[in-house]
């Protein structure tokens, strides 16, 4: 089954926005463009926009700019870096801002569709597994990236919401670290930076009085609650 989604592609160079475009056009999606990071923010105000493709260096309002500002005005539409850049803390300031992924230029555009497809929630596993995760007094709900603590709602990044719908599923499982990168940040490598703990960080902030993740020293994390 295709999802069709509307994926918002942010580029200086016209050559990729419309390559990129047409592949997400081929593949069922709907693709919008913006040429700058300015023209992305506005467009991300009034369009609904299921995942951004952001350059990460741009004139006038570059990508770490955009994220910052998304974040500042808590919009958490999922954004996956394209950056030509080769430094390692490059890609690390962009998932730390909030970015769900980073693709290296140059990139293969199935696989960049892949990774599209993995992040709109388009895989097969998605497909076949419940709406809802309940544990701990806490639901998610998956369809609507929800979370649901007690009586009130939660407001979860998209990041945040991917990392404890994982601990969730696994609950009472330690999941190493290296797991959680690999199967959350979708990262091949180690990132070397404290990327997780942040995150886990934030998500104990807005799951009080009693986060259910338990720290497991110098291992990961485990969602101790049933």
């Amino acid at each position: 089954m295709t999802v069709v989604s509307t994926v918002m592609v942010v580029d200086d160079e016209e050559r990729i926005r419309t390559l990129i475009s047409r592949s997400l056009t081929s593949a069922g999606h709907t693709a919008v463009c913006a040429a700058d990071g300015f023209r992305a923010l506005e467009r991300l105000e009034g369009d609904d926009v299921d995942l951004v493709l952001l350059d990460l260096v741009m004139p006038r309002c570059n990508g770490l700019t955009v994220l910052s500002s998304m974040r500042q005005r808590e919009d958490t539409t999922p954004v996956i870096v394209l950056t030509g850049v080769a430094d390692v803390g490059a890609r690390v300031q962009a998932l730390d801002q909030g970015a769900i992924d980073v693709v290296v230029k140059p990139f293969s555009l199935v696989e960049l569709l892949a990774r599209t497809r993995r992040h709109l929630g388009a895989g097969p596993v998605r497909h076949t597994e419940s709406r809802y995760v309940w544990a701990g007094g806490i639901r998610l709900d998956l369809e609507r990236r929800r979370a649901t603590l007690g009586d009130h709602e939660a407001s979860l990044t998209e990041r945040e919401f991917e990392l404890l719908a994982y601990l969730m599923r696994r609950r009472g499982e330690v999941c190493r670290r290296e797991e959680l990168v690999r199967d959350v940040w979708g990262l091949d490598f180690d990132p070397g930076s404290n990327v997780v703990e942040v995150c886990v960080r934030r998500l104990r902030h807005k799951l009080e009085p009693n986060p259910p993740i338990e720290t497991v020293r110098r291992v990961g994390y485990c969602f101790t609650a049933d």
